[in-house]
């Protein structure tokens, strides 16, 4: 089974509110999903999180800390997810390639229809946001 690295964004904001994007592509489509991407070989998880929000949200964020390492099998293949707290360091998120994006609080998360893996890591969310 193949097997992707990917880095996740949870951005929060100085209201508490963390910010959820919704796919406008492929087999999951309009599932929700935390920003990020794939690692490169030789890219930090850190430094890969970073790049793609640049690409995708066309911002720059700082990271704060690691939150937590989701793994799941999807049908065709496996999916190591590491999320990870964060903030906007620089500019405006402006989605690039999604179809939506919305702020959320922890108690809205049910609302939405999130992506397998992710939805793991929206289960514990609320806990590790209290830990802040």
């Amino acid at each position: 089974m193949k097997h992707i690295t990917v880095s996740a964004a949870v951005i929060h904001d100085r209201q508490g509110r963390i910010f959820a994007t919704q796919r406008g592509y492929g087999e999951w489509k309009g599932y929700w999903e935390f920003p990020g991407g794939k690692i490169e070989p030789g890219e930090s998880p850190e430094a890969a999180l970073i790049r793609e929000i640049k690409e995708e949200l066309d911002t720059e964020i700082e990271i704060e800390r690691h939150l937590e390492t989701v793994e799941w099998d999807y049908p065709t293949f496996h999916i190591t997810l590491a999320f990870f707290l964060c903030h906007i360091a620089q500019g405006e998120l402006t989605l690039k390639e999604h179809e939506a994006g919305r702020w959320i609080t922890a108690d809205e998360t049910g609302q939405l229809q999130w992506l397998p893996a992710d939805e793991a890591f929206v289960s514990h969310l609320e806990r590790h946001l209290s830990d802040k």
